[in-house]
């Protein structure tokens, strides 16, 4: 993957890897460990030393990089920006010239006499403010953080490579104290602890810089839960420095979304172990503000909220960490050359965003639907949201030109799409698949197949892809490709939805109870510091039905006074209003107290709508059963 968004009441939020590289030159006189060590116990002004020793040099000028982008990010993160005060040894101790060469790079001569390179990193957490440097930050779950309670150690932010030594392999100390929580996915090697037992090192060992970029830590203040799912070993870690959510609270939510998940993707190979990070955000100024995940192979970095209530975390996690863990499919599966053999500095992208984001953004809808997570009407709004989104954007634009060019303008301000008119994409090649095999199979099926035929160790020809699929499956696909996938056509969503049995009409809509159409149905006044509700709503059928109107001033809910300083949290908490609950709210309308005291309804309103066609057939009403179920 990975970006993704996750959507705030008051605003929307960017959330915003496979790869190997040939080795060119013989730089080593022994294929040696690169020995990294990133010492915690001796941070100084929010700042972690690290140390890297290559081993010895057989040429006399090297280069040391720091990732530009790394692979699922799809955006510039320049990590050497966070690089300071970059010093090289001899064998001597005697200190060599180092010329810096951009962001990210650093030239080294008489490397033969290259005895380490010393520097100290800080987080791009406290970088977050408004701008940050020069006004562009690592996606925060792509990004590190240094604080005496936390850790979060994506270590791509860490440590570098050598241009031709990316295949070396890295042994990687990590000096923390003692008290320390700590997980990694990496193979530890060793633990020594100091003498005085203040400190404890431990030893990894990655097999290439990939695993570098490929497996964080976190260390600190956490709280681990460790569970198994079928043959999955489950890691949860979370960091919630107010202790307002726990690993504990939220791994009933993690085990029933991972076992549907196991489930739905039946025989494709998984990993013995997967690892789930989770940093909660206080939001303050020096706080991570880009709320989402990344993926990795057996892991996923995610960062939210921690002023959220536990069910709102809970349904958040279920989006995000499924769409992430889907990821085990594509790209981590199947891929293109441009991600097998990522270059970390001047990177080139595959055509097919479509696939790696947007399918994987579908299997996170369809299987909560397949396995009864939600019912078919949810399903059907979501898909809707999904055609209403991509709408807003460029709707005309061929989505494999803005995939491979997705760092460039008109392009990249596009990227979000992949999350829309991707999955979208998804859904027409899976309803098409299920058309040609009368039911019997569906896009699951396809990427089993390309799994097969490639995984992880073998990357596709990008242009050679969509080829290759049309003659797996059905020559349907190939006119929908060349139009709406290559070409730039709109997707005419009914001509798809006919197929099983369904339209988009006017219909009754189930709605949020703060929320409609992505939009609140709230205002404030910054003047009164008041906050009130807009003519939206008389068209949402709960707060219609209780008697709520337009210019309605929102005096407190639940007890709780609301204001524009708090209101982003408490409506938060509305918004997470489920059927059932009791609640009260108190309004001004025009001086005149209002008290709604009530238990809370489905909400609806009306509009666009996924319904089914009344003169559905049974073939098609048979097609659908297999494209939800099947």
């Amino acid at each position: 993957m990975n970006k993704r968004f996750f959507a705030a009441i008051f605003a929307v939020i960017l959330m915003a890897s496979c790869s190997t590289t040939k080795q060119t030159a013989n730089d080593l006189a022994i294929n040696s460990p690169i020995e990294t060590t990133i010492d915690l116990s001796n941070v100084q002004d929010d700042k972690a030393p690290v140390t890297i020793n290559p081993g010895r040099f057989t040429q006399e000028t090297v280069t040391y990089r720091l990732p530009k982008v790394i692979p699922g990010t799809y955006a510039v993160s320049n990590f050497g920006k966070y690089v300071e005060n970059v010093k090289a040894y001899n064998y001597k101790g005697e200190e060599m010239a180092v010329t810096k060469l951009d962001d990210n790079s650093w030239s080294i001569t008489g490397a033969k006499a290259l005895d380490k390179i010393t520097y100290f990193v800080n987080d791009t957490y406290d970088e977050e403010t408004e701008g940050g440097i020069g006004k562009k930050v690592p996606f925060s779950p792509a990004g590190t953080n240094i604080e005496s309670e936390n850790f979060v150690l994506n270590l791509h932010g860490f440590i570098g490579y050598f241009d031709s030594l990316k295949n070396n392999q890295y042994k990687v100390n990590v000096t923390a104290p003692a008290d320390f929580v700590k997980t990694s996915a990496l193979q530890k090697v060793s633990s020594n602890t100091s003498e005085d037992g203040k400190n404890v090192t431990t030893t990894y060992l990655a097999t290439r810089y990939f695993d570098i970029t490929d497996n964080p830590m976190m260390y600190g203040n956490l709280d681990v839960e460790e569970f198994q799912v079928g043959d999955i070993k489950i890691v949860l870690s979370v960091y919630s420095p107010n202790k307002l959510h726990s690993a504990k609270s939220l791994k009933e939510t993690i085990y029933k979304m991972m076992k549907a998940q196991k489930t739905y993707l039946g025989d494709i190979n998984s990993t013995p172990r997967y690892d789930i990070y989770v940093y909660l955000s206080e939001q303050k100024e020096d706080s991570p503000k880009g709320f989402g995940a990344l993926e990795h192979h057996t892991s996923t970095v995610v960062v939210m909220p921690e002023d959220i209530s536990e069910e709102a975390l809970a349904e958040s996690m279920i989006d995000v960490v499924s769409h992430e863990f889907f990821h085990i499919v594509t790209p981590l599966s199947v891929h293109s050359e441009d991600v097998h053999y990522f270059d970390y500095n001047n990177p080139t992208f595959s055509k097919h965003l479509w696939m790696y984001e947007g399918v994987t953004e579908y299997f996170a809808t369809l299987f909560q639907v397949n396995q009864g997570l939600v019912d078919e009407a949810a399903f059907y709004n979501k898909i809707m949201t999904k055609i209403q989104r991509a709408s807003q954007m460029n709707d005309a634009m061929s989505f494999t030109i803005m995939s491979e060019n997705v760092l460039k303008e008109p392009y990249k301000d596009q990227y979000l799409n992949v999350y829309q008119k991707g999955a979208l994409i998804g859904m027409c090649v899976d309803i098409l698949i299920r058309e040609g095999s009368n039911g019997n199979r569906g896009i699951l099926s396809l990427m089993k197949e390309l799994s097969n035929k490639y995984g992880k160790n073998k990357p596709f020809e990008d242009d050679k892809l969509i080829d290759e699929i049309v003659a797996m499956t059905y020559p349907s696909l190939a006119d929908f490709f060349t139009t709406h996938v290559i070409g730039d056509i709109p997707i005419n969503y009914n001509k798809f939805l006919e197929k099983v049995g369904l339209e988009i009409g006017e219909g009754k809509v189930e709605t949020n109870y703060i929320l409609m159409d992505g939009a609140p149905i709230v205002g404030g006044d910054p003047e009164k510091g008041t906050i009130f509700f807009t003519d939206k709503v008389l068209k949402n059928s709960f707060w219609e039905e209780n008697g709520a109107l337009p210019n309605d001033v929102i005096k407190s809910i639940n007890g709780t006074d609301l204001t524009l300083q708090n209101a982003n949290k408490v409506l938060q908490d509305v918004f997470m209003w489920k059927p059932g609950i009791d609640v009260e709210v108190k309004l001004d309308r025009n001086g005149e107290e209002v008290i709604i005291k009530t238990t809370t309804t489905k909400s609806y309103t009306t509009g666009k709508a996924i319904v089914e066609k009344a003169d559905a057939t049974e073939a098609q009403k048979a097609l659908r059963k297999a494209w939800l179920k099947g």
